[in-house]
């Protein structure tokens, strides 16, 4: 039977319905392919081939690889270990200036981070009670300011005959009293209660000491006790000092103390009863045995001497402007010399601003 034109031209609508939408999901379906294939290739870049990219420079923060713009930003890369501090491999000289008597010092300006002068400053010497800044340290890094100690005979182990705080059997003061009669009076015998009480034992705060010296970088230093008392495996440098004095000037206890020309306490005796009790600065430019040079402004410090270790003294110092000096001297011959020694590094303040 034979269709009519009319059929066929039906059909060939129909047909012609059907191949445009075969077009039409052909043509979807391409597009969706691209799309996928264009996912993927984004997704296979950042994921995949941006970390080949990012092998270049990995503390570079503005590269492509983050999406953000190619600016450079000194900030962004890690900080040398050093950046903050003041450096030197060896001797530094100024001008004719020398050490007198002194085995060895240095002057360094804190807020510019310069070297000013230096002498065997990575030569290992006996710090006598210079030792104590780094027992304040961990003591106030480790310790609770507020805990009451009660002396007792580990306390009082010690030779009567050196600087003490004249602490006494049952005696109760807190830790923070114990630090600042430490610093100031120099007391051997408060060094030894904040070691027990702080480390558990002697030993215990002594591996402390150790431990905190070589986290902040003064590996040419090695403590066997608080105080400083002479032990030949006991040794430090000028410049491990300035990096043990740079740590504890960053708490203000510390500060406080250093800067202190007397200090009283009230205490709580063995009988119950409560006491007061002076301790006085052993620095001479607060005792008024020695006068820095002018315009020169004496902070604070810490003294040491022993037989072994001569005499010693670190110094924080100001000029007019505000700005913070570090100084040290180790193994000056006698008291006189060393502050002489001393003024004479203290003068190169001055100097530097003219």
């Amino acid at each position: 039977m034979k269709c009519t034109d009319r059929e066929l031209t039906r059909q060939e609508r129909r047909m012609q319905i059907r191949r445009r939408q075969r077009r039409k999901a052909l043509s979807f379906l391409l597009l969706l392919i691209c799309l996928i294939v264009l996912i993927g290739f984004i997704v296979f870049y950042f994921l995949f081939r941006s970390h080949e990219i990012s092998f270049t420079n990995p503390y570079d923060m503005s590269s492509q690889v983050y999406g953000v713009l190619e600016t450079p930003q000194k900030g962004q890369r890690a900080e040398p270990f050093t950046k903050d501090l003041c450096v030197t491999a060896g001797d530094v000289a100024f001008e004719d200036e020398n050490l007198q008597t002194a085995e060895a010092g240095t002057i360094m300006d804190l807020s510019t981070h310069e070297v000013l002068f230096a002498q065997n400053v990575h030569e290992r010497l006996y710090p006598a009670s210079l030792t104590k800044v780094m027992t304040a340290l961990v003591a106030i890094r480790y310790g609770n300011l507020d805990d009451v100690i009660t002396i007792d005979e580990n306390a009082l182990d010690i030779d009567p005959e050196s600087s003490v705080c004249y602490l006494e059997l049952g005696d109760q003061y807190t830790l923070k009293q114990l630090i600042y009669g430490m610093l100031l009076a120099s007391g051997n015998d408060a060094a030894n209660a904040i070691a027990w009480h702080v480390g558990g034992s002697l030993e215990g705060f002594v591996s402390l000491m150790n431990q905190e010296a070589a986290a902040i970088g003064a590996t040419n230093s090695h403590f066997m006790n608080a105080h400083g008392l002479q032990d030949e495996n006991h040794y430090t440098t000028p410049y491990d000092m300035y990096l043990i004095f740079n740590e504890a000037i960053k708490y203000s206890t510390f500060t406080d103390a250093i800067n202190q020309q007397s200090y009283t306490v009230t205490y709580t005796a063995g009988d119950g009863e409560q006491y007061e009790r002076t301790w006085f600065a052993t620095n001479y430019y607060f005792t008024g045995e020695a006068t820095p040079p002018d315009n020169v402004t004496v902070f604070g410090g810490k003294t040491g001497t022993t037989d072994e270790a001569g005499a010693c003294l670190s110094l924080l110092t100001k000029d007019p402007y505000g700005n913070s000096y570090f100084s040290i001297i180790m193994k000056a011959d006698t008291k006189d010399d060393l502050y002489s020694d001393m003024n004479d590094l203290l003068s190169i303040i001055n100097k530097k601003q003219l």
